[in-house]
């Protein structure tokens, strides 16, 4: 059996795909380290969405390359940028002894069985090129057949912290964004059955998961390549129904219309949040056009308008990109103007990568990197001021939160989330109290203080009356209350 060590870069669903490889290892017997100079096989789960990402991968796989020269370590690079790559890495990186693409997580066994560093019986399907004369396995196992879908029987092993999880609830994407190269490398869209994803939240529920994630390329796209069509509203129905899960929260939501049945849910469901990462892009009409949007700015002020409208407590979370090819100073004003209009809780901003491969990499109109740079920094500063006067405006209101350790700056500080904080990309929450609080713990707690993108709040007691109204679901419990009556 061997020891593998993993290093997963990229988003949550490449993350997943590395958590599938380390169940997968992990069922077969093995070992997982920590220390990459421990290891008899290092794998590299890289991403390829934009430039940064590519070059963070690359020299993640030239570190190990160099430590598997010094060690003897078998290589594998797994991921976006196997897939996209995979030819000009096998002469660029002689190093790799084996490339697995976005569909080829689930051989992870098979390639250390072909580096007979393990006790199954290797496929067939050879791993290694021909060395001086003998016969090895092919290198590369990367395929163009991008239909794969993992379901709940695939091994997996959460790599969060135990009270919280992502659950990916489809692979690929159908929609056609100038900018991404996604489909590319994902294939089309494949949702998997509401019945196998409700198997998955009672596995994770089990081993103690009170926080799930959904993930997706197009969360709202859900379902409608499956028999019978379900809908997200459905799937969020049918999650509110498993002991043990909290919170559920939906991330990658295309902004498409939203079914009344789907923002029902959002606003009553028993443990859905009304959190909406909705990636609008930009904000003027040229520019989505030129992006391939599907919705107009005036139409994605009116879902946005809409969901605040329908929507209890709802939370907006979105991403932009500022320097696509032909972006004038105008479209960038108008884009400073529909944020400030939103107004959105959280925005992330993008500075635009020019991707081979994607419709956008032909077009003129490149913009210069300081351009690019000067208007990322002014739409930040602007997103700042508004994120501030939200976090003020949460001061002396009572909000679910969930407990997650010791602060790494004052070892006497627990810190967490609210509710409205995704794991990795929103802000903090710094308590108050006197309580032993367990990290994965679900408190009440009154806002206090604003620091920058985090609040402190004070832990309130259980018998505290103010819990009952606690945000999100102190409402909906009051209404279901009424109803009852």
């Amino acid at each position: 059996m061997a020891k593998v060590h993993f290093v997963s870069l990229g988003c949550p669903k490449n993350r997943v795909d590395a958590e599938h490889m380390l169940g997968i290892t992990l069922a077969g017997g093995h070992t997982v380290v920590e220390r990459p100079e421990e290891a008899d096989a290092i794998i590299v789960n890289t991403c390829s969405f934009i430039g940064e990402a590519k070059k963070e991968s690359v020299d993640a796989v030239l570190e190990m390359g160099q430590l598997k020269g010094e060690t003897g370590a078998k290589l594998i690079v797994s991921g976006c940028m196997a897939q996209r790559y995979v030819g000009e890495l096998e002469g660029a990186l002689p190093e790799v002894d084996a490339f697995l693409g976005t569909s080829d997580y689930a051989k992870i066994e098979d390639v250390l069985a072909g580096f007979g560093l393990s006790s199954a019986a290797p496929k067939k399907k050879k791993l290694l090129p021909i060395v001086d004369g003998d016969a090895v396995p092919e290198r590369n196992l990367v395929t163009t057949d991008l239909t794969f879908v993992a379901g709940c029987d695939l091994p997996r092993t959460n790599s969060m912290p135990r009270y919280t999880a992502y659950l990916k609830i489809a692979e690929g994407c159908d929609n056609t964004c100038a900018f991404c190269i996604i489909p590319t490398l994902r294939g089309k869209q494949r949702s998997r059955p509401i019945d196998d994803l409700v198997r998955e939240a009672h596995m994770l529920a089990k081993d103690g998961v009170v926080e799930l994630n959904l993930i997706a390329q197009d969360l709202t796209g859900y379902g409608h390549d499956l028999p019978g069509r379900p809908t997200l509203a459905q799937l969020l129905t049918a999650l509110s129904a498993v002991p043990g899960i909290r919170w559920v929260r939906c991330m990658y939501m295309y902004p498409r219309t939203l079914s009344d049945a789907l923002l029902d849910v959002m606003d009553k469901g028993q443990n859905t949040l009304p959190y909406f990462d909705i990636p609008t892009q930009h904000g003027s009409d040229r520019m989505l056009k030129l992006m391939k949007r599907g919705k107009d700015q005036k139409k994605l002020g009116e879902l946005l308008s809409g969901v605040r409208d329908v929507v209890r407590s709802a939370v907006l979370r979105s991403t932009v990109i500022v320097g696509f090819p032909g972006e004038e100073e105008d479209d960038f004003e108008k884009l400073v103007a529909f944020a400030e209009q939103v107004r959105f809780e959280r925005l992330g901003v993008f500075k635009y990568s020019d991707e081979e491969g994607t419709a956008a990499y032909d077009l003129e109109g490149k913009l210069p990197y300081r351009i690019k740079r000067a208007r990322f920094d002014k739409l930040m500063r602007r997103q700042r001021k508004i994120h501030e006067e939200k976090n003020r405006a949460l001061v002396g209101t009572v909000h679910e939160a969930i407990v997650e350790g010791t602060s790494e700056e004052h070892e006497w500080v627990m810190k967490g989330r609210l509710w409205s904080q995704a794991p990795e990309i929103d802000g903090m929450t710094y308590f108050n109290t006197t309580r032993e609080l367990k990290a994965g713990e679900l408190v009440y707690v009154e806002i206090t203080e604003v620091k920058d993108y985090d609040v402190v709040a004070t832990v309130l007691e259980e018998d505290d009356p103010r819990i009952s109204e606690a945000l999100p679901f102190g409402p909906r419990r009051a209404d279901r209350a009424t109803k009852a009556a």
